[in-house]
C-alpha cells in the first residue's frame, strides 16, 4: 500500500495522526543526515507490524512530504 505522509521532525514524541487523505507522523529524530527517514521507517515498520525492509520511501527523501510504500505481504 502507498501512503502520503507529512513528517514532523524533532517532535516531543513519536506518533501518527490521520489528517484528511494523508498521515502526519511526528518523530523525535531531527532531520539531519537521514536520521528522520531512518526513524520514519522504524516507526512505520513497528506500527504496521512488518520488517523494516518492507518500508520504502518512494518520493520525498529530502522533503517533509513523502510517499511511502508499505509491503504487507498480502
Amino acid at each position: 500500500m502507498k501512503l502520503n505522509v507529512k513528517v514532523i521532525p524533532k517532535a516531543k514524541q513519536n506518533k501518527i495522526v490521520k489528517e484528511g487523505g494523508r498521515f502526519k507522523i511526528y518523530l523525535t529524530a531531527p532531520a539531519v543526515k537521514g536520521k528522520a527517514n531512518k526513524a520514519l521507517i522504524e516507526f512505520l515498520a513497528e506500527h504496521f507490524g512488518v520488517k523494516k525492509r518492507a518500508i520504502k520511501i518512494l518520493v520525498g527523501e529530502k522533503n517533509r512530504n513523502k510517499v511511502v510504500e508499505v509491503l504487507t505481504g498480502k
